[in-house]
């Protein structure tokens, strides 16, 4: 009985194909829509995460200053010494590495080409941190800090601006005032949340303090890179990092910190959550078009009730039961809608995967949101052709038949 009644469905549906066309508009916009919603949704999701994870494994960063913005200025603060990266990292058994950086902008030449780059000073382990991987060349080592050589590493934004195409290894470019060796070419990073991660060089901290900027003070440390073990509690571990430097930095218990510990974990989940919250509310607009979709049914299937009431008469007459007849009408509301939840799938499909080229998000298909969205679309031509068919049904044969 089913089979049958689908197949009259079909056969009523085509006799009118642009009647059907309109009916079903609203069901497939409001499925495509929520499906893209969600799927670029999560891609955006999963992009954040990846940039946030391309700055570092588990990093935090320590910094002068109580925060961002203008009520955490560092104007003033005194920085952080080698020393104090030496004591978080012997007391803290949570902390896998830690690297003491200094960064300047500098002048930087090669023949005639000249910009101001970003120069970091640092150690060795500042690469395991931050997840920086080599292309062309080599790191430089421990045996370079200790004896200050003159060699760096450079991002391919750097590479590009200064060398064009050449290869920029074994050459010697003009940072400030000191001649420094290129000894490898980073891989590329792209563009994160706080720019170009490209557009760096990284030396040695001894060759940055002695050859570039000076020492003028033990306090000439700008930030410190910390890496957490896996599966450490990064709230207590900032709490041990706040515990160690508000004793090294002699600040009172009426003291705020003049310093500030930046998460990337932290920073990932609340971005992430802030676009799942968005992606919610972008889909729950979406979903009012189901809604209209259904209305559209409803009216449709009242009106096909109308033209065919002589129909159901004679079914009637002949011993069709009200039973029969509302089924009829229902799997014929429903097969409306699901033809519109598959078109408005394959739509979906397509706009998601040539939007996400375009906004440059991952795009991966979610077969239980395109379920749930099908499921939902059949739903709704159950639920609003329900009223049609029940109305359908309640006809009286001697009425039906004598309907013109």
């Amino acid at each position: 009985m089913i089979w049958n009644a689908f197949a009259i469905a079909l056969r009523e549906i085509s006799r009118n194909m642009t009647r059907a066309f309109l009916t079903v508009l609203g069901i497939f916009i409001g499925v495509a829509s929520i499906i893209t919603m969600v799927t670029l949704g999560e891609g955006a999701t999963q992009a954040v995460k990846e940039q946030i994870s391309s700055l570092g494994s588990n990093l935090l960063t320590l910094r002068p200053g109580s925060g961002f913005g203008s009520r955490g200025s560092s104007a003033g603060v005194p920085h952080f010494t080698e020393k104090d990266a030496v004591a978080l990292g012997d007391q803290i058994s949570s902390i896998a590495a830690i690297a003491p950086v200094n960064m300047a902008s500098l002048s930087t030449i090669y023949g005639h080409n000249a910009r101001i780059s970003n120069v970091t000073g640092t150690t060795p382990i500042y690469f395991q941190i931050n997840k920086w991987h080599l292309a062309e060349g080599r790191f430089f080592t421990e045996g370079d800090v200790r004896s200050g050589t003159a060699v760096c590493v450079i991002g391919n934004t750097v590479r590009t601006e200064l060398f064009g195409d050449a290869d920029p290894l074994g050459s010697k470019i003009r940072i400030g005032r000191a001649s420094v060796e290129i000894i490898g070419l980073l891989a590329t990073k792209g563009q994160a949340g706080m720019g170009d991660q490209d557009d760096t060089i990284i030396m040695p901290l001894s060759a940055l303090q002695r050859r570039l900027i000076g020492k003028v003070s033990a306090n000439d440390i700008s930030q410190i890179s910390i890496s957490a073990v896996e599966g450490t509690d990064s709230i207590r571990l900032i709490d041990e990092i706040s515990r160690i430097m508000r004793a090294r930095r002699n600040l009172e218990s009426n003291q705020d910190n003049d310093f500030n510990v930046f998460d990337t974990r932290q920073i990932a989940e609340t971005l992430g959550s802030t676009t799942q919250l968005m992606t919610m509310l972008l889909t729950a607009v979406a979903a009012v078009s189901l809604l209209v979709g259904g209305i559209g049914i409803m009216n449709i299937m009242l009106v096909s009730v109308t033209e065919r009431t002589h129909e159901i008469g004679i079914r009637l007459a002949i011993g069709a039961s009200a039973r029969e007849v509302l089924l009829q009408f229902l799997v014929e509301a429903m097969t409306l809608s699901c033809i519109g939840g598959i078109v408005g799938i394959l739509l979906a499909l397509g706009l998601c995967y040539g939007l996400a080229q375009v906004i440059k998000v991952p795009f991966h298909f979610n077969f239980q949101i395109n379920l749930i969205a099908f499921l939902f679309s059949a739903a709704v031509g159950v639920l609003f052709g329900y009223t049609p068919a029940r109305r359908a049904a309640r006809l009286n044969p001697i009425d039906a038949l004598r309907h013109e």
